[in-house]
């Protein structure tokens, strides 16, 4: 099978419909940010889940972006770079909480109640640099969403009931500061849900356009 952009542009969305969903699915099934958890197989699990979701995440915003490049102009760029950059960082706290954090719970659980504190609003001791990066990362997601989702919209050519929802989604991370951690989780489905949907929109789009693409080389060896 030749490689082409149209093939290229599919895979993308569909990175982007498994990031979502995998998105969702670390919401049911992460642990509760203790000592306690690190050390068991399920939160080594889910955060090697959440490494690949950010790795699929970063594809599908790209490819998404590639889409509609012309439409979207710097504003879709702009969004585009935001939230590959959210995906980049998240991979690395990830990263740390499967492959770091495990292997400091007896030498060092202080440190890691610390670095758990960073995303559970919790004491967060002295971590310099980290501490810093956690709300950069906040903000990449909510100014990027935001961006993204705008020129998303404006370009019209993909789902635009996903691109809404995407708004909405990082919208709503505002309020998580008044809402206790496990409760704080359920604001990631609709992000979830846009990703989802823009990435199959995506799929359809570029199979749509290889199917019209192929039917006049179909009809010659017809004849």
């Amino acid at each position: 099978m030749n490689i082409t952009p149209a093939h290229l542009l599919r895979a993308a969305g569909l990175s982007a419909a498994a990031a979502g969903v995998l998105f969702a699915l670390m919401q049911f099934i992460h642990p509760v940010e203790t000592v306690a958890n690190v050390e068991t197989s399920a939160w080594t699990n889910v955060h090697y889940i959440g490494i690949l979701m950010c790795l699929l995440g970063m594809v599908g915003v790209a490819g998404i972006y590639l889409r509609q490049v012309r439409e979207s102009g710097l504003l879709g760029l702009a969004g585009c770079v935001m939230l590959v950059s959210f995906f980049f960082l998240t991979a690395g706290f990830q990263f740390i909480e499967a492959f770091a954090l495990p292997e400091m719970t007896d030498d060092a659980p202080q440190l890691v109640t610390h670095i758990l504190g960073i995303s559970t609003g919790k004491d967060t001791g002295d971590l310099g640099a980290i501490t810093a990066i956690w709300p950069i990362t906040g903000a990449l997601y909510l100014a990027g969403g935001l961006v993204f989702s705008v020129a998303l919209y404006r370009a019209r050519v993909l789902a635009r009931w996903a691109s809404i929802m995407l708004a909405a989604g990082v919208a709503v991370t505002l309020a998580m500061p008044a809402v206790p951690h496990s409760t704080a989780r359920l604001f990631a489905f609709p992000v979830a849900l846009a990703l989802v949907g823009l990435g199959l929109s995506l799929w359809r789009d570029q199979r749509s356009s290889t199917t019209a693409a192929a039917a006049p080389n179909l009809n010659l060896a017809v004849r």
